[in-house]
């Protein structure tokens, strides 16, 4: 991750002038990361928001003292968590204090206590465990940023809700807890895609009952439709998040991957499903769902989905969840 930046300390000793770096930088050649550190232009256009977010935690290690360590939302995309629309603007880093934490427009560094097993190494930076990561991004974020990082956490399998309970039961009345606490006992590893999660979000805020994540359908006579995001099997409705983003595909697939799940929504809706985009539905569906036709066959597949328990207690949570 540091190979690709030039730290000013290391050019000056290596022979090269403020001088030249101040004209490579006029000139195009260098681009700013942060205080003393560059990228060649070459590099730099390569980057995307998450990668330049990646070298600028490198840069802002490397002008801070031993025992600082990576934290929040810059831990989460160093451990491949999906962040959402987090803004990547400041690095966080957290250190082991009680207090001494500040912000510049490029750092913001966290003060808060922690252990030897709250830290681990990645790629050859110290960064807080998944587990701590997921709680401090949930402190700082809204709810919905919250659910996001913490549903990826778990479909990597970077973390159990157990792992994420211990955490906060030892993080005490600090601040944004509650919205952690609240983000841990939703949390469920079958999202596949932050889409999928800002769609569960979305149809608890509605006050729609609790869908069946990832559900195998078939139809009457027993051949396969598909795995469906969500499903509501009383009423005969299936929710899709629309987005080529989850089929991994690129430009030159994008036509084949469009026509392959117009065929697979139309072979689900002529068993008489109904399919829902859950990235344009939603927020005008009723409150209630409509009637499930009489002529929608019994599907088959995995089992109904069980109800999300909280991972600090394990008790099942209220049905219907309350609104946010």
């Amino acid at each position: 991750m540091t190979d690709d930046l030039i730290f000013r300390r290391r050019a000056l000793a290596d022979g090269i002038t403020d001088s030249e770096i101040r004209r490579a930088r006029r000139s195009g050649q260098l681009v700013r990361i942060a205080a003393g550190a560059y990228v060649s232009d070459a590099h730099f256009a390569g980057l995307d928001a998450c990668a330049l977010h990646r070298i600028r935690i490198a840069a802002a290690l490397q002008s801070r003292p031993p025992g600082v360590v990576v934290s929040h939302a810059s831990a989460a995309l160093l451990h491949d968590m999906d962040v959402g629309d987090i803004p990547l603007q400041r690095v966080h880093l957290t250190r082991n204090h009680t207090s001494g934490g500040g912000r510049t427009a490029g750092v913001h560094v966290h003060a808060a206590p922690f252990d030897a097993s709250d830290v681990v190494v990645v790629g050859g930076l110290p960064v807080t465990s998944a587990a701590r990561t997921v709680v401090a991004t949930a402190r700082i974020s809204t709810f919905d940023q919250a659910v996001v990082v913490g549903d990826s956490a778990l479909h990597r399998r970077l973390v159990t809700l157990d792992h994420i309970g211990d955490v906060i039961d030892r993080s005490g009345p600090r601040k944004g807890i509650a919205t952690a606490r609240r983000a841990a006992g939703f949390l469920d590893r079958r999202s596949e895609s932050p889409g999928e999660s800002l769609s569960r979000s979305r149809i608890r805020r509605h006050g729609l009952p609790s869908p069946q994540l990832q559900r195998v359908l078939h139809d009457s006579s027993g051949a396969f439709l598909g795995r469906v995001d969500f499903f509501w099997e009383a009423d005969g409705v299936v929710g899709e998040f629309d987005g080529l983003g989850k089929y991994g595909v690129d430009s030159g697939q994008a036509a084949v991957a469009v026509h392959r799940e117009k065929l697979r929504e139309d072979a689900i809706r002529d068993a008489g499903f109904e399919v829902k985009d859950t990235c344009k539905d939603i927020g005008y569906l009723p409150t209630q769902l409509p009637a499930r036709p009489t002529n929608v066959p019994a599907s088959a597949g995995s089992p109904p989905a069980r109800a999300p328990t909280s991972p600090v207690r394990g008790r099942p949570l209220a049905t219907p969840p309350p609104r946010f």
